[in-house]
């Protein structure tokens, strides 16, 4: 949310750790995003991908860390579901989400593949 109370919506890539309940956004220490998340007192927020008739949302709240093996940790989870190494940024920092719920759909029903019949 923005200070106004207005959303701040805005593409991001995001790595989750499922056993952990938690997804993390690597980005720059100077962005909104994170400036947002620092204003609030109990930062609410929202990530949410689209893969064709796939989708996602989680919902949780968020932190800001800026120590090197935070950023480290999730630059490497970002390469590794994104399939490449984002280039170093001594400005970069992690918003951690602390997930409290999850959605999601994994296709559409027309788009689910008929099995074989046994």
């Amino acid at each position: 949310m923005r200070p106004d109370g207005r959303l701040h919506v805005v593409p991001v890539g995001v790595t989750v750790d499922a056993a952990a309940s938690t997804a993390r956004v690597i980005t720059r220490k100077s962005s909104k995003k994170v400036a947002n998340v620092l204003a609030a007192d109990q930062a609410r927020v929202a990530v949410c991908q689209v893969d064709g008739g796939r989708w996602a949302t989680l919902e949780g709240t968020a932190e800001v860390l800026t120590d090197s093996a935070a950023v480290e940790d999730a630059v490497s989870r970002y390469a590794r579901r994104y399939g490449r190494t984002p280039a170093p940024d001594p400005e970069r920092v992690v918003i951690e989400i602390s997930i409290e719920r999850a959605m999601g759909q994994a296709a559409l029903p027309h788009q689910q593949r008929a099995r074989p019949a046994a």
